[in-house]
């Protein structure tokens, strides 16, 4: 009833200063526009009288429906007649749509069987389907003449025609694409003489002309949808399963199908099917994938794409990333960037930021001006506002300093004859403004405090009679400088200075990055010492997603986690035997339970993990890194999670099956509940948990001991060769030639022999008959003293590099023997290269292992233990005795390079060198600098430690094409050779300086304006001759 016609067209004329919209045979509306153009949209056709253009088609003839512009209903527009709207021509406002009687294909074993039209010269049949799945049969029916038969069916989205004829490979048409898209698309096949043709949505598809040379026909019977039961005598062929969607004006011939007829069962043959009705159901709208997560769907279900998201999940609603910093550092990760997803599922965005893991986890949120900032002229009626951006959005920055124990942020303000305050009136003449929006004059080292700074705290201000140093007002340049720790006012947003206009009147700042340390929910936990005894919350709402997270430990055999109520809601979590922890709820359907089994008890008094999740398409838990367990959602059954009653976490209303032990951590919905606080009020219940260090005290490296705290732990690195917040980072140091470190273990036992220390044990009167040493080493200097201990009984201890590269170590336990030789020729030490040395003797018996692979056991024939210990050296020996001439010349030239990690038994040298935490025995001669020994391999020495790295996106293309026409001479080939070869290398240097100009980009420009704000703030103190002492305390910054 519609011919091909004009549907909307526009056009600009020039008029005064009216416009109108017009249209032909239906309606048109005007736009608000300058009085100089006027635009006008015409729908249906173009006005006979303005045509502007030569235009081939007729004008639109048929039905428009749901006509809008910029969100403006124009049809309501027209039936009101409003006066900016021109019809032309004959238009009403109801549309006769023909009836089609629709019919649905309920599951993969509907099918529909009509019989085929007689014997024409052409025979043809057409029909409309949607669907949201990607494959399933459309179409069967055999060809008779041929002995063939013919399929339709989608796959993948698209529709494919194969057609099956005895003695010849399977012929294939495709057509069409993203058809499974739940819109309604036409297919229309005709067979006339020896050949098909296909035409989808109108755009004819495919022809097949080699059918044979007789005419073409059909066969007696057309299967829709899927094949009988007992097809296989029929042979109707479904290779990809059923068709799950609609189909509607089915035609045969030029007949259209009675679907009333098949109802009835005077027409045809069906099997689950619902006709007069299309019962296709739209899975994506409302859409229940969060997070920008991509929603596509099938005939039963929805599926949703997380990729790009951050998320993960049935429906994207769990965060890939942790909350806080903290989180990552107890995943056992080091310093740099990383991904902060603050209300984990909330509704907030993961941003990047920077963690520095000391012995607490700071979190470094950076913001656009860094950098010294130098302000003049600025007065009352025209202050000086500096704004302030951060890498992130200002809830994710509230999120994340509410999750954290303590924030901080350093403002610096340089003033001369600059004010901070109006001592005559009070009025603030400069302040700043956080993220309350509020306008606040205490400054940096102050509490909240109205207009006073650091010294007014401290009672030093430059005149005692002022609060501040600026607001003495001094012709010099002065500061006022701390740090802002009010959580609730952080951070800096903006900073206003309003007195700089007078003679010599000037100002500076600095504001330092946002510094958040250690996270609130991590460790917030309570002990539950009975089982009625539980804590009690407000109702928890999860009516479509519901995620719940939290650590336990426990020595009781069962107990309920988490327990909530609806009228015949609920949601369960509890552990019901020592292996097994289960997830029961109910939203409507019937109770369910999904459980994880483990192959060993949870009741081990260690800390596990729990996850459970309940959404639209699944409830799934995991514990710990088990593999999760889930349970689909029925596909129409009951979604919404209604619960009422309070929530108890540690046990249940009744009072029963209580759980005894410690909850730590728990987040609904990436919201954490502070049990430390109700447990405070709450008989039977404690607040916070010990033992920590039984579950994170394999995080301690490198000989660190785990030391419990109120709040977690924190590795003590004090006999270990390595610091860090896990024990992890070597302590390395260069050589320059001639240099050394002794450790006097004399001198340590009169320093030490009223203590209970282990170096009490090191001592002249002291018999040693068994030590542990570790080091690693780089050099090219052979031959090399690594390391010597002696006594002062003439018995030593030396590991060299000899002459020939080789590594020795000897032992002489007594005096009178030669020493016993350990020998490791496999290859030359002297390599440059880093090596790592363990030993482990046990009176005679010495373990030697080298680089991981070589190994060896000796007995010594010397003695059994060293007398009287004297001192231990690194580098050259300064004083000598009686040693074998290899150690001699060994200990003459010293040590040139890098030594790292050594450890001597608990005595750890080159820490007690580089790093004292107490005074020491020890002595250092010559250059011994704390460096890198990985640094210095070649390879990236980052590498060990990086934990989360950034794609290198800059790549190389080959473009060079093949050499065409070459001279077949031999000068020229070889001429040829030599400029490929060039050519060759010149490509190999221009992309290695690429490659190495892209890695040092950001470094350097990062360096570069570092550098910049480091010079403007030493020309300004230089100019000010301002002596300020910093310190560098908790200010590992990232630049």
């Amino acid at each position: 009833m519609t011919s091909i016609g004009i549907l909307c067209l526009s056009s600009s004329w020039v008029n005064k200063s009216t416009s109108q919209w017009m249209s032909t045979g239906t309606i048109s509306m005007p736009r608000e526009n300058s009085v100089t153009w006027i635009w006008i949209m015409s729908f249906g056709g173009i006005p006979a009288p303005g045509k502007s253009v030569l235009f081939p088609h007729k004008n639109f003839y048929g039905c428009l429906e749901n006509l809008y512009y910029n969100g403006v209903d124009i049809i309501d527009l027209a039936k009101r007649q409003k006066p900016q709207i021109i019809r032309m021509g004959n238009v009403s406002f109801s549309c006769s749509q023909p009836q089609s009687v629709p019919v649905t294909f309920l599951s993969t074993s509907s099918y529909l069987a009509l019989p085929g039209s007689p014997v024409e010269d052409e025979v043809s049949t057409s029909f409309q389907f949607r669907t949201w799945n990607k494959a399933g049969l459309l179409l069967f029916t055999e060809l008779p003449l041929v002995s063939g038969s013919l399929l339709l069916f989608l796959n993948d989205g698209k529709i494919k025609l194969t057609l099956f004829q005895p003695g010849k490979l399977p012929s294939n048409f495709t057509a069409g694409v993203g058809l499974n898209d739940g819109q309604w698309h036409s297919i229309s096949l005709a067979a006339r003489k020896n050949h098909l043709s296909l035409v989808v949505d109108g755009q004819v598809a495919s022809t097949a002309y080699s059918l044979g040379p007789e005419q073409v026909y059909l066969g007696d019977m057309y299967y829709f949808g899927g094949c009988p039961d007992n097809s296989f005598e029929m042979k109707c062929k479904n290779p990809l399963g059923g068709f799950q969607g609609c189909m509607r004006l089915i035609s045969i011939g030029d007949n259209m199908v009675d679907l009333i007829s098949v109802q009835r069962g005077s027409l045809g043959n069906f099997s689950d099917l619902q006709i007069d009705s299309c019962g296709i159901t739209d899975r994506c709208l409302p859409n229940y994938c969060e997070h920008g997560g991509e929603c596509s769907q099938s005939w039963n279900t929805f599926h949703c794409n997380c990729t790009n998201t951050g998320y993960r999940g049935a429906t994207c609603h769990n965060s890939i990333y942790e909350q806080s910093c903290e989180a990552y550092k107890h995943r056992g990760n080091t310093s740099g960037f990383y991904y902060i997803d603050s209300d984990g599922s909330g509704p907030l965005e993961p941003f990047l930021l920077y963690c520095n893991m000391t012995e607490t986890a700071w979190t470094i949120l950076q913001h656009n001006g860094s950098d010294l900032t130098r302000v003049r002229n600025a007065h009352p009626e025209n202050p000086y506002a500096g704004v302030f951006e951060y890498v992130a959005s200002m809830e994710q920055l509230q999120a994340t300093i509410n999750h954290a124990e303590h924030c901080e942020q350093e403002l610096t303000y340089y003033c001369k004859k600059s004010r901070l305050m109006n001592m005559q009136d009070g009025t603030p003449l400069s302040w700043w403004v956080g993220r309350t929006n509020e306008t606040q004059t205490y400054w940096g080292g102050s509490l909240p405090d109205p207009q006073k700074c650091t010294c007014g705290i401290e009672g030093n201000c430059i005149d005692s009679q002022y609060y501040c140093n600026c607001d003495a007002d001094r012709n010099e340049w002065i500061n006022d400088t701390g740090f802002l720790s009010y959580k609730e006012h952080l951070p800096v947003r903006k900073i206003v200075i309003t007195d700089t206009d007078r003679p010599h009147s000037e100002a500076a700042y600095k504001l330092g990055p946002l510094l958040c340390q250690g996270d609130r929910s991590f460790w917030n936990s309570a002990s539950f010492n009975t089982e009625a005894s539980y804590l009690h919350f407000p109702t928890f709402h999860g009516e479509l997603s519901a995620d719940v997270s939290f650590f336990f430990k426990t020595t009781a055999s069962s107990g309920v986690f988490l327990e909530n109520l609806g009228i015949t809601d609920f949601i369960r979590i509890e552990l019901c035997s020592p292996a097994v922890v289960a997830f029961s709820f109910d939203v409507g359907n019937g109770p369910l339970e999904i459980s994880v089994q483990s192959p060993t008890h949870f009741n081990d008094n260690q800390w596990h993990h729990v996850k459970v999740e309940r959404n639209m398409k699944e409830a799934s838990i995991q514990v710990d890194h088990l593999p999760s367990k889930t349970q689909p959602a029925p596909a129409d059954g009951h979604v919404l999670l209604q619960l009422n009653s309070q929530l108890f976490v540690g046990g249940t209303a009744t009072r029963q099956k209580g759980f005894l032990g410690c909850i730590r951590s728990l987040q609904l919905n990436g919201l954490a509940l502070d049990l430390e606080e109700r447990a405070r009020v709450t008989p039977g219940v404690e607040p916070g948990c010990r033992g920590h260090c039984s579950s994170y005290g394999k995080l301690c490296l490198n000989g660190g001991k785990c030391r419990e705290k109120a709040s977690g732990f924190s590795c003590d690195c004090t006999f270990s060769a390595f610091t860090g917040p896990f024990c992890s980072k070597e302590i390395s140091a260069h050589f320059g030639s001639g240099s050394s470190v002794i450790y006097n273990f004399q001198e340590n036992y009169s320093l030490s022999k009223n203590s209970s220390s282990h170096a009490a044990s090191f001592h002249g009167d002291m018999k040693m008959s068994r030590e542990v040493i570790k080091f690693s080493f780089r050099t090219t200097r052979a031959p090399s003293l690594l390391l010597y201990m002696s006594s002062f009984y003439k018995e030593y201890l030396s590991v060299i590099i000899a002459k020939n590269g080789s590594l020795q170590i000897r032992y002489k336990l007594n005096r009178y023997q030669e020493p016993d030789v350990i020998y490791f020729d496999f290859k030359n030490m002297a390599d440059g290269q880093l090596h790592h040395v363990k030993m482990n003797r046990e009176e005679r018996v010495v373990f030697v292992e080298i680089d991981e692979n070589a190994r060896r056991q000796v007995h010594l024939k010397s003695g059994t233990e060293f007398s009287a210990v004297k001192s231990l050296v690194l580098g050259r020996i300064l004083e000598y005795s009686d040693v074998d001439p290899e150690t001699a010349l060994a200990g003459a030239q010293g040590f040139l390079g890098c030594l790292s990690a050594v450890q001597f038994s608990h005595l750890v040298p080159l820490k007690a060198a580089l790093h004292p935490s107490h005074p020491a025995p020890i002595t250092v001669s010559g250059h011994v600098t704390e460096s890198s020994c990985l640094a210095q391999t070649g390879n990236d020495a980052t590498s060990r430690e990086r934990t989360h790295s950034f794609a290198d996106h800059s790549g190389t293309r080959d473009d060079r094409e093949p050499l065409a026409n070459a001279i077949k001479s031999d000068s020229a080939i070889i001429g040829g050779l030599i400029a490929v070869a060039i050519f060759i290398l010149l490509c190999i240097t221009a992309i290695a300086v690429r490659i190495y100009q892209q890695k040092r980009l950001y470094k350097r420009n990062e360096t570069k304006r570092s550098e910049n704000v480091d010079s403007a703030e030493a020309v300004l103190k230089s100019e000010l001759n301002i002596q300020t002492t910093v310190s560098e305390n908790q200010k590992e910054y990232f630049f």
